[in-house]
């Protein structure tokens, strides 16, 4: 395609956004969630550990990435692009820290609920402290004091560590200045004080604090000048030669061992910390000066969440919301399978109960009549019902089919485990497709129904379960996103070449009415956007709504872009990075992209097309793919159409006009890549479904 920088010309590209200052904005919307005062205490300061976990993935990831294409010639990314992003990372980390230490901690003090530092224990709290030292954590811990037999240890990715310059001697005489003090995973970060040390108000102390107090104590006879804390983040992402690779689960058990271990990409001190020491730590780690982050704090305030955890007051937290069972639509108690012979079924989570997934799945595990029960599982978690329900379906010999993607970022453990015992009772377990993860979500139960007297069957009938997220309960209930049920023989049928391709790895008739990437899914979506774009200048109705979590294709958005620029009005609600900038006078004026951030994290996925008068011309699908390039071309991701009239309605009614009108947690993205927050006041769409729910 040939491009001009005049917007009037047919050729025309609208400069794109940057993904990765895209996603630090999104952070920087969490993070604005600490400062809420509608907003419980305890939440604020889970909303600055969120950033931080997030910030940590992304170093791990998509920093690490950046980083290397930074090196290679013709990759569009400049050192300058590098430095620039790692600005922006750092004034957003310092943001952070203001956020914490001026807002959240005081404001928690307030209700009585403290972080002590020595120099605020009290003797009674002192002596409790280094009871505790000595007895829990000075067991665990060994100093290295460095030398040429002793050179400087290997760092565990995020892992706490101090470093400490020592005056006099050692214990053979000589004069070694740096030691290492590695800090076990397994101690906790943060200590709760015993009550009756804290005069009413609940009194915590971070380990990081006790070591620092009594870190003299593990050089006997040293005295120890100068220290600071420091935390590494390597790149984690596990990469796997799709040529060379004969056993992937045998590849990633492999990479797993030393994914912690991986390049150096960002160091972080405390703002104390010595120029000199940083220096050494920064050429242990082959590191740059702009890949130092001296924080005011804690160097990992991703483990405060134990201090959220060990906190009595409901009051500080949200009110407690129960997902609803849908009564009305599926009795409690009753046959799953049956109700699907009368109608589809949709489920918005976590509005309403992940349960009935749970039923329809224990249901076909206990029927005799269920012959087999395929499923994909993308992100299940450690514990989990569902996988413990196919390891007993495979025991009472059902046939039972799991694609399990292995690699399902941080989750590839987890993932592995589950496979072995799946194999072990003699499921059928496959892994994908190497060089595309499963990220699509599908259950299938294929039953015997109509039996002739003398007991043989006429016919197989075929459910499914189609969902835009994960089957893990866990998050189902911080997740909002769509369930969908039905017994359609067309989608089902579907389905299940869906799984036949997975593991046969044939070539299949392509499916009538399911998308699939990376064959039909992207060009389908390019294929609605022609149509409205075409409606558009003819002076028909047209109208796109797109929810998603991110929207990086180029494809799609040129194609947003141009049916914007015929005139038609773009909708587009994304949650996270968003490259398409908005309100290019003469190119974009017609769309309008908002992120919601609330209580839930949005990660449904609803694509609306409209390209005409009626109800002909238009069309509503729910998925599993973001509108990424990844999505649509290097991963296996479905997207099925709503065609019961009533339930497309309600999707559209709860899905997207809520989200549409929402005010107070919405906040829309302008030209030049920054978001406003629309109102502290108005309609939450979050808090009108949990209203409309309860």
């Amino acid at each position: 395609m040939t491009s001009t920088s005049d917007p009037r010309q047919p050729g025309f590209m609208v400069p794109l956004l940057n993904r990765e200052r895209s996603i630090l904005e999104f952070n920087r919307r969490v993070l604005a969630q600490a400062l809420r005062p509608d907003v419980p205490l305890l939440e604020r300061l889970r909303y600055v550990t969120i950033v931080s976990s997030n910030l940590d993935e992304f170093f791990e990831v998509r920093f690490a990435d950046f980083m290397e294409a930074a090196r290679q010639p013709g990759t569009g990314v400049s050192p300058g692009d590098l430095l620039s992003v790692a600005q922006a990372a750092h004034e957003l980390i310092d943001e952070q820290y203001q956020v914490f230490n001026e807002h959240v901690m005081p404001t928690l003090a307030q209700q009585g609920i403290v972080v002590l530092n020595h120099s605020q224990r009290n003797a009674a709290q002192r002596a409790w402290v280094a009871q505790f030292f000595e007895t829990q954590v000075r067991p665990l811990l060994v100093p290295v004091g460095l030398d040429p037999a002793h050179p400087f240890p290997q760092v565990a990715n995020k892992s706490l560590n101090f470093i400490a310059r020592l005056d006099g001697r050692d214990a053979f005489g000589r004069k070694n200045s740096i030691a290492i003090v590695k800090v076990p995973r397994v101690l906790p970060r943060v200590i709760r004080l015993p009550d009756h040390l804290t005069r009413g108000m609940q009194g915590f102390v971070l380990l990081s604090s006790v070591i620092r107090a009594h870190l003299e104590e593990l050089f006997g006879g040293r005295t120890v000048t100068s220290f600071s804390q420091f935390r590494v983040t390597r790149d984690s992402d596990l990469e796997v030669d799709d040529e060379e690779v004969t056993n992937l689960r045998q590849a990633l058990r492999s990479g797993l061992t030393t994914r912690h271990f991986g390049q150096a990409i960002r160091l972080e001190v405390v703002n104390t910390c010595p120029p000199d020491l940083a220096t050494f730590l920064l050429q242990q780690f082959a590191l740059p000066e702009a890949a130092l982050y001296r924080v005011n704090g804690p160097v990992n305030l991703v483990r405060l969440n134990e201090l959220i955890d060990q906190s009595h007051a409901p009051a500080l937290r949200f009110p407690a919301f129960e997902p609803r069972w849908p009564e009305g639509r599926l009795p409690k108690h009753s046959s799953v399978l049956k109700r699907l012979r009368e109608g589809d079924l949709l489920l918005h989570h976590p509005f309403e109960s992940f349960e009935p997934v749970i039923q329809f799945l224990r249901e076909a595990v206990n029927d005799p009549d269920v012959l087999a029960i395929k499923q994909t599982i993308y992100r299940t978690g450690t514990e989990s019902v569902l996988m413990e329900l196919l390891i007993e379906g495979a025991r009472r010999g059902k046939e039972v089919m799991v694609v399990v993607e292995l690699m399902a970022r941080f989750d590839e453990e987890a993932n592995i485990n589950w496979a072995e015992r799946l194999e072990a009772v003699g499921a059928q377990v496959v892994y994908g497709i190497v060089g595309l993860k499963t990220h699509a979500k599908l259950l299938l139960v294929t039953r015997r129904e109509g039996k002739k007297r003398g007991g043989s069957s006429t016919s197989l009938r075929r459910y499914v379960h189609l969902s835009t997220g994960n089957y893990n309960a866990k998050t189902a209930r911080l997740y909002t996103d769509i369930g969908y049920f039905t017994a359609d023989p067309d989608i089902t049928a579907d389905a299940d070449a869906v799984f036949h391709q997975l593991a046969s790895l044939t070539t299949v008739k392509p499916p009538r009415h399911l998308l699939t990437a990376p064959f039909g899914l992207h060009n389908k979506m390019l294929a609605h956007l022609a149509q409205v774009t075409q409606a558009a200048r003819h002076g028909a109705p047209a109208r796109v709504v797109v929810k998603c979590n991110a929207l990086t294709d180029r494809a799609l958005i040129d194609a947003l872009v141009g049916a914007a620029r015929a005139g038609a009005w773009v909708d587009l609600v994304v949650r996270g990075a968003c490259m398409l900038a908005p309100d290019v006078p003469e190119v974009t004026e017609r769309i309008r992209v908002r992120s919601v951030v609330g209580r839930f994290l949005e990660h449904s996925r609803i694509f609306y097309f409209r390209w005409g008068e009626d109800d002909r011309h238009e069309a509503l699908y729910l998925s599993s793919a973001d509108w990424m390039s990844r999505n649509m071309l290097r991963r296996i991701e479905l997207a099925w159409p709503v065609r019961d009239p009533a339930l497309r309605q309600r999707v559209i009614d709860e899905c997207l006009v809520p989200y549409l009108h929402d005010e107070r947690d919405t906040w829309e993205l302008a030209a030049d890549g920054s978001y406003r927050r629309k109102s502290e006041d108005g309609v939450s769409a979050q808090q009108a479904l949990m209203q409309r729910f309860s």
